[in-house]
Formats: C-alpha cells, structure tokens, sequence
C-alpha cells in the first residue's frame, strides 16, 4: 500500500513538474516582436486558468509506453494557445468585460486587437503543431474547424431543432473537440495503439462537454468564478440549467420565464433571476445530468492500463462535478 502511494506522489510531482514547464512555454509562445503585443498575447495566459487541456495532453502522454518530453510540451502549448486564441474572439463577440478577475483584453486595447491578438495565437499554435508532424497538422485544423461551426452554430441559434440538442452540439463542438484532441494528442505521442487513442479521444470529449456543463451550472450559482454571476444570462446565452428551465410548464414559473425573456443587462433584474434559478429544480436536474455524463465518461476509461494516469484520469471525473469554481 505504502509503495503505491509512493508511486502515485512521485507520478503527481511529474506532472507538476510538465504543467510548469508548458506554463514557461505558452508564455515564450506568446512573445512578440513589441512589448504592447507581447503584453496583450500574454495577458489571459497571464491571469491564470485550470490548464484542463494541457492537462489531458499530459496524462493522455502516460497511457502508451513512452512519450518524447519535449513533444508532450508542444502538444499541450498547441491545444492552450487555441483556447486561449478562442477566448480572446468570444470576449469580443459576448462584449465582455472581465476574463478570469482581470479586464478583459477588448476592454483595455479594443476590439481590433483583441481580435488580431487571438489571430497571432491560433498562427503561433499552427507553426508549433508542425514541428508534430502532417498527422498532428491535420487534427488541428479539423478541431479548429468544429470549434469555428460550433460558435457560428451557437451565433446562429437553432433552427428545426430541439434547443437543447442544439446546445449539446454546440458545447460538443465548442469545447469537447479541443478536450479530445488534447487526450487524443497526448496518447498519440506516448505510442499508444489506435484502439487507446480512440479510448482517449471518446473520454475527452466527454469529458469536455461535462467540464463546460459544470461552468453552466457554477455560472449561476458561484460568486467566485473569475467572472460576473450570470454572464451567460446577460448576454443571452442558453446553458443546460436555463433550457431546463424553459421546459417548465408549471404556472410558479411564470416569473422565472419572464425574466428569461427581458433584458438582463439592469442588475436588478438579473439578481433577481439568478435568485430564482438557484432556488429552482433545474440547477439539480442540471447537475444530476453532469453526474451522469461524468459517470459514463468513467467507464470509458476501463480499457486503458491500470496505473496512475488512469487514476488521475478516474478522479477527473469527480472532479469536474463537485468543483465549484
């Protein structure tokens, strides 16, 4: 007992050890030939972040027999500098004026360069990606193209389609395809057979679309996200709770359907309804949905070998349910 616990310390000082050494790198990816530039590339990489993708790379790296050190680094850098690159276009899109505490990029340098910094980052995390090889190219770019239809999707609203499935697809789209890729990559670097790397690229995905199903529920109910309670309210964007909530038919939710519908841009208004919906049955229809998506992506790691990284890979799925931030 005591040698596997000393097994499981020594693999999550490793992996300390390469989230510092990737945590050095996206900012060196992110220097630019001015010190403005450098300043505003580096400025969400700079306020921190739960690293989850480079994360996936690092332990997707540990399923296989080995792993090159330095490719597992340029993995990780690839599918953060996305991320981050994305943030910065979806900041300006949703208008927003704080990401993670600080304020945001577009609300300290404008739009257009918010716009070109995220343009500089998705560029630096293409000519890394080729140092990976044509295969590594090529599954970039097809994320980067569901990540690009998932928000023209979410942009354009569903049409014909169940609201809910639409947002599924779009969560699916916007934030599960970089999640498999980032386990997916990891696990191609480590040498993995094809039969794990599908393993890790299904539970990535999965993994993905509960990570920002728990954001849905903890913008609403946490005060101490990095962000404003109830950005997603306000800027009129749908999450699992709020189109659980529309599915209500019972006349106590009349109110609650209301606000919905109104401009929640007053604050009175939208404290208002962030009260209520933390007080309503959705907030735990919601999370009994992320149990059981977290429960399903667990059994999706029975095939891989047993050892630390599958562990770390287990508690992952508790994780992303109880966190609150």
């Amino acid at each position: 007992m005591l040698a596997e616990q000393t097994r499981h310390e020594v693999f999550e000082a490793s992996v300390r050890t390469q989230l510092e050494q990737i945590e050095a790198a996206l900012r060196k990816a992110a220097e630019a030939d001015s010190d403005m530039v450098t300043e505003a590339a580096q400025h969400i990489i700079a306020a921190g972040g739960k690293r989850f993708r480079p994360l996936l790379v690092v332990l997707g790296s540990h399923v296989g027999p080995h792993a090159d050190a330095d490719d597992v680094v340029k993995a990780a850098v690839v599918v953060e500098l996305t991320h981050v690159a994305s943030l910065y276009h979806d900041d300006v899109m949703d208008e927003a004026g704080i990401r993670r505490g600080s304020p945001s990029a577009n609300s300290r340098w404008g739009n257009t360069v918010a716009i070109l910094v995220g343009d500089l980052l998705f560029a630096r995390a293409s000519d890394i990606v080729t140092d990976l090889g044509p295969e590594f190219v090529r599954l970039q770019a097809r994320t980067f193209s569901r990540l690009v239809q998932g928000q023209i999707a979410e942009t354009v609203g569903p049409s014909g389609v169940d609201p809910l499935d639409h947002y599924l697809q779009v969560v699916a789209d916007k934030t599960g395809s970089l999640i498999a890729t980032s386990a997916l990559f990891g696990s191609k670097i480590s040498g993995a057979s094809p039969h794990l790397q599908r393993v890790m690229a299904d539970f990535g995905e999965q993994i993905g679309v509960v990570f920002q199903l728990s954001d849905d529920i903890i913008d609403i109910t946490s005060d101490d996200t990095g962000k404003t309670p109830g950005t997603d309210l306000r800027e009129g964007i749908p999450t699992l709770p709020t189109l659980l909530a529309r599915k209500s038919t019972d006349p106590a939710d009349a109110r609650l359907l209301q606000l919905l519908d109104c401009d929640l841009h007053d604050d009175g208004a939208l404290h208002e309804v962030l009260d209520l919906l933390r007080h309503h049955r959705c907030i735990d229809e919601a999370r009994n949905e992320v149990r059981r998506r977290a429960e399903a992506a667990r059994v999706l790691l029975e095939p891989l070998p047993v050892g630390p990284a599958r562990d770390a890979l287990d508690d992952l799925c508790t994780t992303v349910v109880t966190r609150t931030t």
